[in-house]
């Protein structure tokens, strides 16, 4: 990251383990002010989403930082995927217990604080978005020149390449509400998709969690190294690469770190739209070959997103490492 200021980002995150790596990541890199984080349903329900951005930032001493709630449900479709056994039924690995905290919901809605920050700072916020999208897509509805206000979008969610993990096709997030994925995708957004393509590339081991754990001896980090412990033993019966590391997928650390170290990933621009019903739904369709004038509609003229399609996985952990062993944490 090359800018003198720290970068301001509002955080829209449904919290989820990978939620909960991403936020400590941003709170914990010197070029990153996280000015607000936004919740919406996903991993766990909406409440219980903007419980644990809520106590995630508190006992990380970050208390003052604005937490909302957000959308509940997707725009169109009843919601369906239950991830209790990925995340635990607390979205942080059933944690045996918590610490007392006394942040409170900021007021508004996670839509209604992303205008209003956008507004308020026309240029100078960058949405990184880990969940489904319907907060962004709602915010849209309230300001159409949203697009213009941000100074950028990142997004983790969707594939081209790698194949889906909620079905042959589609990546969780846009799986679970396409309409409002689509809504972004063409809204015109200077955007940034970090999906399956990198992030079932990079395997965040245990033992680095728990190394990170010991070296700060911290009550935030101890609840992370918990957290990833129950995610990665889930990934670890699922996929025989990752048993062997014994460690989880990067999901949604990557958005961030392509926030701070771009050169990292290879980038590929192109048009991205969402199938929205049968049994491609939540697919993302990437138009790799622009200079073919397709002849069905959604593929005119229409601002590209920046797809990333490959990483340098061993650097993106040593950079994972390095900043969440430095002097961030509240004693």
């Amino acid at each position: 990251m090359t800018q003198n200021l720290p970068v301001k980002v509002i955080y829209d995150t449904d919290p989820g383990v990978d939620d909960a790596m991403a936020l400590y990541y941003a709170l914990a890199h010197p070029g990153i002010d996280v000015v607000g984080i936004t919740t919406t349903f996903g991993n766990v329900t909406v409440a219980q989403a903007a419980t644990n951005a809520l106590y995630l930032s508190a006992i990380a001493g970050q208390a003052h930082i604005p937490v909302t709630q957000g959308v509940a449900s997707p725009m169109v479709r009843q919601s369906q995927a239950k991830f209790d056994f990925i995340h635990g039924a607390d979205g942080l690995g059933n944690l045996p217990s918590r610490a007392d905290t006394s942040n409170t919901l900021d007021g508004r809605s996670s839509a209604q604080f992303i205008v209003d920050m956008a507004r308020a700072q026309p240029g100078q916020i960058t949405l990184v978005a880990v969940g489904p999208l319907g907060n962004v897509a709602l915010a849209l509805q309230l300001e159409p020149g949203l697009p213009q206000l941000l100074k950028e979008v990142i997004i983790m969610g969707g594939t081209v390449l790698e194949p889906g993990n909620v079905s042959p096709v589609a990546e969780a997030n846009v799986w679970n509400d396409p309409h409002a994925a689509d809504k972004v995708f063409t809204a015109g957004f200077k955007l940034t998709m970090v999906g399956l393509d990198v992030t079932h590339r990079v395997i965040v081991p245990v033992a680095l969690v728990k190394k990170i754990a010991d070296r700060q001896r911290h009550v935030a980090t101890d609840v992370l190294a918990h957290a990833v412990g129950f995610y990665a033993n889930f990934y670890s019966k699922l996929y025989p690469h990752v048993a062997e590391i014994h460690g989880c997928f990067g999901h949604d650390v990557l958005a961030f770190i392509c926030l701070t170290n771009r050169e990292l990933f290879s980038i590929e621009p192109g048009r991205v739209r969402v199938a929205l019903d049968g049994i491609a739904h939540g697919q993302t369709m990437m138009n790799r070959k622009q200079f073919i004038d397709y002849p069905q509609d959604g593929w005119g003229t229409g601002k590209s997103t920046d797809v990333c399609m490959a990483v340098d996985a061993p650097v993106c952990l040593a950079v994972f490492e390095q900043t969440l062993l430095g002097d961030w944490l509240k004693h």
